[in-house]
């Protein structure tokens, strides 16, 4: 049982379980409460096995990283509580699997998504960009965003403008959530030598981005409404988060205690992504 949960670990449950979420709030608002049952069943099986393949060879390939950490020094792999040949294996089981399902109940454009999204995590993210360059968070997003895609896909088999306002929407809400992550542990990304945001460009700068790109997620939630994707009450609820979201932004500019405030702005992120993922896969019963 003790393995069995160290290997679970290796999947990064909180990342995998909000990734699977998404994809299931993308299902749902595009079948506007007409549910296929095994086409949903194969969506979340498939993508949550693909999404933890990607996860656990994440683990693998950042163990260097994950040792100058204080959030990630204490994972199975770097601790040596599995081995990696291991994991690699579970991970190209778990991919094997995911695909499998994906490709036998859903149809090709899920598929190259899911694949697309694969790539993107762990190689132009992991491998290259998080690496390299400042813009990493920017490649990282799309993968992120990938599910919700995905899920909605699932159902129309066509990328439509709904299609591009989730998948901006995730792609979006991921940069002022993740800048605020590097605001509060920026030391511990120089530490690891990640050219992340606040590392190159400092506090103030990554404040003005964080700002920008709450203000254009705000933009994009309204976009489902004006073009008649979701209801009246979706626009409201969201519409009432999202601005509050955007003022502590705002809040952010002047702010004297920037990680107490990139704290706050974490944590209602996450409340904003919940509340999305709510409106969205109920809206077909709302007005």
């Amino acid at each position: 049982m003790e393995k069995i949960k160290t290997y679970y670990s290796l999947t990064k449950p909180g990342v995998l379980y909000g990734n699977a979420l998404t994809a299931v709030a993308g299902f749902l608002l595009a079948s506007q409460g007409q549910i296929n049952i095994v086409l949903f069943v194969a969506l979340c099986l498939g993508m949550t096995l693909v999404i933890a393949s990607a996860c656990v060879l994440n683990n693998y390939l950042d163990q260097d990283i994950d040792t100058k950490m204080a959030r990630t020094k204490k994972r199975a792999l770097v601790r040596g509580d599995i081995k990696g040949r291991n994991a690699v294996i579970f991970s190209i089981v778990l991919g094997f699997v995911g695909l499998a399902l994906l490709v036998l109940f859903t149809n090709m454009l899920v598929v190259a998504i899911a694949i697309v999204g694969f790539v993107d995590y762990v190689v132009l993210y992991g491998m290259l960009s998080k690496r390299l360059s400042i813009h990493g968070t920017l490649v990282g997003s799309i993968s992120g965003a990938a599910p919700i895609l995905a899920g909605y896909c699932a159902v129309t088999g066509v990328i439509d403008a709904g299609a591009v306002i989730v998948f901006l929407i995730l792609f979006l809400w991921q940069m002022p959530e993740f800048y605020s992550i590097a605001i509060y542990r920026r030391k511990e990304y120089a530490a690891a030598g990640i050219p992340v945001m606040t590392v190159v460009k400092g506090v103030k700068s990554t404040v003005v981005q964080i700002f920008i790109y709450t203000f254009l997620f705000v933009v994009s939630l309204a976009m489902l409404t004006v073009l008649g994707y979701t209801g009246v009450t979706y626009f409201v609820v969201m519409m009432g988060l999202g601005l509050y979201w955007l003022w502590l932004a705002i809040v952010g500019l002047t702010a004297d205690d920037k990680d107490a405030w990139s704290r706050k702005m974490f944590k209602f992120s996450l409340i904003v992504l919940l509340a999305f993922c709510l409106m969205i896969s109920i809206d077909a019963l709302l007005p």
